[in-house]
Parts: C-alpha cells; structure tokens; sequence
C-alpha cells in the first residue's frame, strides 16, 4: 500500500468515526428529549392588575408549593390533558393563577376542539353547565331585588304567552322545580352525547322554532318536585322567567346585577335562538378570574367589596341539598356520588381524616367553580375534556386538598 493510499483510507476512517460520533450524540439527544420530562415550573404568585382581587402566595396561606408544583408541571408534561386553567382563592387572595395550552371550543370540531390557543386571563371561556348557577344566581338576585316574589310562584306567573301549556297539572311547577331540576317535564341530555341531535338540548337548536314552548309541550312524567332529572331545558325556561319578570333579558340582568357589581368587565351568552331566547343553560363565556370572583363572593356569603350581591340565604340554600337528591353520578366526571341544590352541586370531601363540605358548579369538558367554606377556599379550573377524561376532581383532592389548612 502507498503512503497516499494509507492516507486516504486513515482520513476517511477519521471522517467515518466523526460522523458516528454526531449521529450518536443527536441521537441522544433526540432519545433525551424524548423521555425527560418536560416539569420545569417553579411557583409564582399570582400578578395584581388592580381587578379588585387581592392576590397573595402559596406560602402566606401557608399552603406547602410543592404539590401545587407537582400539580402544574403534570399537566405541563401531559399527564392532565386538556386542563386549560387553575386558579386557587385561600382567605381573600387569589394565590395560584396558572394558563395551559389547549383548544376553544367549537360544537363541531373534531372531539369539539377549535383553535389551538394559550390560555391568559383575559380571554373568554365558555364554561357550558357552569351557566346554570350562573342563571340560578341571577334568579336569587331578582328575588332581592323584588322583580320575583318567590321561589314557590308557578312559572306560568311569568310566562305570559304560554298559558295555553299549563295543562295535565303543569300549574304546579315552580320555580324552585325548575332550579333543582325537579319539573317532572320529560327530558333526556344524558342519554345521548353532545354531538347529537338525539341529545334533547341540542336538538332544541334543530328541530324547534320556539324553544320555550318546545320545553313545556313535553309531558309531565312525574309529580314536580319527586324526582330529579338533569335538564338544561328547565334552566332555559328560568332565563325566559328573567326576562318577563325584570322586562331585561338574562345577558343584561347579569351584566347589570352581577357581573359588573363584581368588576367583571367582559361577559358574552354566546348562543342565541333565533327568535331571541338565550340559552341559559350552558352558553356563557366568562374569564376564570371572573369565575373566582363568583366564587368569592359566595364564600364570603353574598358580599363583594362590603355590597351584598347575593342574599345569604339564597346561597344558604345553593349549597344544602334539595329533598333527597342525593347520590348523582355525573356523566363524564369521576367525582363519585353529588347532591344537588338549585343548580349546584354538591360534595363531601375527606380532609385530615375529617368530612367537608363542598358546593360547585359544573360544566361540560372540565369547567368548576368549586366553593369550600370550611377550607376558606375556592378552586377554578376550565378544560377541553369533551370526549375524554376530565381530571380536576383528581387534581382538587390529590394535590390542593391535602395543602390546605
């Protein structure tokens, strides 16, 4: 062999091995990105933007950062899909604030998913069945404000271009019927998913010119007020009652009386029938922060900022169950058995070996608002889990339940 030979085949053999060296260390590197994961967050406290909530820390509440920690970087890392947001209220501060990844929603999108987005606190959420305590507040604060006498008047009282319906013994629901789902009037939304027309309250949306009518032409199928059925079409019917009683239709009633009393500056009833009926059982697009305040405010039996929003005794009765409804699993949530009162739910929870209580409002893909007096506490949560497992109860008592003094 010639030394040019030698040469050669010792440079290539030089550039053979560089090679292997560079393909080794991408591969490595690619393998390490692959499986190191992706838990980088470290707690902040929440940011003052002068909303008229207070924020504080973790660690003035006394609440360990830790597993609030582990909680974030698990659905940073995937483990919690679908978690669009995660907001905590200790003692009157807002003390953990956290936005994800995730998709709006679109009805008729691929598993509901619109636009893939970066949540921030100051875009609009449709929080679906929340809407329904939404509604039931704004009822309990007709009532304060004497646009409604009670909550045992028959619907009819304020329904009049709908009495020719009060027939087979429909006179006899009330209000109160309709707030615990208790009407008797036949409806199916849990038997059908949320993409079909079979679904009652889609199939508003389709197969009915006056949606109003539509809900009371069903038949009674037991005596109001023996038996709970879940039926957006009740909550419906309360945002008609609002109109006729305040002559101010729902979107309105609550910007004026609610929303802006709180400083709750952006609100929207996304859905509209076409003859003007608003659908007040799962259309309301509102911020998480605005969904804190909410529950704030109930915490703190009816008052924000020294004005009493909400009477203490409405809220008394959100968050005690109705007769005996009692026992409810939720399709799509792994909260176990609820009770349910004027269109809240509610919960007992285990805490330090000791039983407390919870009420909440929620809504479809992972939206709560969830009150827990004893603990002084409100926890957010808003998600995209239409069609898959929904995770906040998991999050509530395996990460910020067992934090909380």
């Amino acid at each position: 062999m010639t030394s040019s030979c030698f040469c050669l085949i010792l440079e290539f053999t030089i550039k053979m091995k560089k090679i292997l060296l560079i393909v080794v260390v991408l591969s490595m590197s690619i393998l390490s990105c692959a499986i190191e994961p992706h838990s980088h967050y470290s707690y902040r406290a929440p940011q003052d933007i002068h909303d008229g909530l207070q924020v504080g820390s973790l660690e003035d509440m006394g609440i360990r950062t830790s597993l609030i920690e582990s909680a974030v970087n698990s659905i940073l890392d995937g483990k919690f899909k679908g978690v669009h947001s995660i907001l905590i209220y200790k003692e009157g501060k807002l003390v953990l604030e956290e936005y994800f990844q995730g998709h709006q929603y679109k009805w008729d999108g691929p598993s509901h998913h619109g636009e893939l987005v970066t949540w921030n606190r100051d875009m609009l959420h449709n929080i679906h069945s929340d809407s329904k305590s939404i509604t039931s507040i704004c009822i309990g604060i007709a009532i304060d404000q004497g646009f409604i006498q009670n909550v045992h008047q028959s619907i009819f009282d304020y329904l009049p271009e709908y009495q020719h319906l009060k027939t087979d013994g429909k006179v006899k629901i009330t209000i109160e019927h309709l707030l615990t789902m208790t009407s008797g009037l036949q409806w199916d939304e849990w038997g059908a998913p949320l993409s079909s027309v079979e679904n009652d309250i889609i199939g508003l949306w389709f197969n009915c010119q006056d949606q109003v009518a539509c809900i009371l032409e069903r038949p009674l199928v037991s005596e109001p007020g023996k038996s709970f059925t879940y039926s957006g079409g009740n909550v419906i019917v309360l945002g008609e009652i609002i109109k006729q009683a305040t002559k101010i239709p729902i979107d309105d009633f609550s910007k004026k009386y609610l929303f802006e009393p709180l400083g709750i500056d952006s609100s929207f009833w996304s859905v509209q029938y076409p003859n003007g009926v608003i659908e007040a059982a799962g259309s309301l697009m509102i911020t998480p922060r605005a969904m804190i305040k909410i529950g704030a405010t109930l915490l703190n039996d009816g008052v924000w900022e020294n004005k009493q929003i909400i009477s203490k005794v409405w809220i008394e009765k959100s968050a005690t169950i109705y007769g005996n409804i009692q026992g409810i699993n939720i399709p799509g949530e792994p909260s176990g058995r609820n009770g349910y009162s004027y269109s809240w739910w509610i919960k007992t929870l285990n805490h330090a070996g000791k039983k407390i209580h919870m009420f909440s409002a929620g809504g479809w893909g992972g939206q709560h608002i969830m009150v827990i007096p004893e603990l002084k506490t409100v926890v957010v949560f808003t998600g995209g889990n239409y069609v898959t497992k929904r995770f906040p109860f998991k999050i509530l008592t395996r990460f910020i339940i067992p934090t909380l003094d």
